[in-house]
């Protein structure tokens, strides 16, 4: 394929400006997560809703794009070689973006690794985790009798709480001075653990003083402030 046009999501949701990098998206902790690099990085993008409501991931178009029909998922007109480049998977993207751009990585390469190790922590740990407590806290699965699902989730998203307020502990950021793909990755979670899921308290929050402080540091950023919101709620 050689243009955005020649790619069956683009029946669904055509581009406007084909020229720039296409964002399939909402709003949800994963999504943002390239909504917030993307603003950082002050690239040029279009921005596609991809509503939940409508089950427009489950759509032919969309798993033409991303077969696990979750959201984020973007094709860069201007990929590897001069192609457009389709891709799925949050932290594929961050990665990509950043070594393409340069920005938000390491150059180094010993400090490359270590950040992607981090990134994979929220990949693997902290998103499928914060997930669950959200599902059971706040969801379908606060109606369960049995509370022990929960509090399973709850204990292993303490601890990686802990994991992360020690990494931070006499840091700026994840990586030290630099801020990087593994703090888009992993903030916008948290975010989400202690606002839209209000499970604060009871994950017991305010023992983790390091990740609040970052937290805020991380809201305080006019990028973050506008990749929050992206793809807008629909009025």
């Amino acid at each position: 394929m050689n243009a955005i046009a020649d790619f069956p999501i683009s029946r669904k949701w055509p581009a406007r400006h084909p020229e720039r990098l296409q964002l399939y998206s909402l709003a949800t902790p994963n999504g943002v997560k390239v909504s917030i690099l993307l603003e950082e990085l002050g690239l040029p993008y279009e921005v596609h809703r991809v509503s939940f409501d409508t089950q427009d991931q489950l759509s032919s178009e969309f798993l033409s794009l991303n077969p696990n029909n979750k959201i984020p998922a973007i094709i860069d007109p201007d990929g590897p070689g001069g192609q457009p480049l389709p891709l799925f998977e949050s932290g594929a993207i961050l990665q990509y973006l950043a070594e393409k751009t340069g920005c938000f990585i390491p150059a180094e390469p010993a400090a490359r690794y270590e950040c992607l190790q981090w990134l994979m922590f929220q990949m693997a740990g902290i998103g499928p985790m914060f997930g669950q407590v959200g599902f059971f806290h706040k969801f379908a699965g606060r109606d369960f009798e049995d509370k022990r699902p929960r509090d399973r989730y709850v204990a292993e998203s303490r601890r990686l709480l802990a994991v992360l307020e020690q990494r931070l502990q006499g840091r700026e950021w994840i990586m030290g001075a630099d801020y990087t793909i593994a703090d888009i990755a992993i903030f916008p979670w948290v975010n989400n653990l202690i606002g839209f899921y209000g499970a604060g308290e009871l994950v017991g929050f305010a023992d983790f003083p390091d990740v609040a402080r970052v937290l805020q540091a991380f809201l305080a950023r006019p990028a973050v402030q506008r990749g929050l919101r992206i793809p807008a709620a629909v009025a």
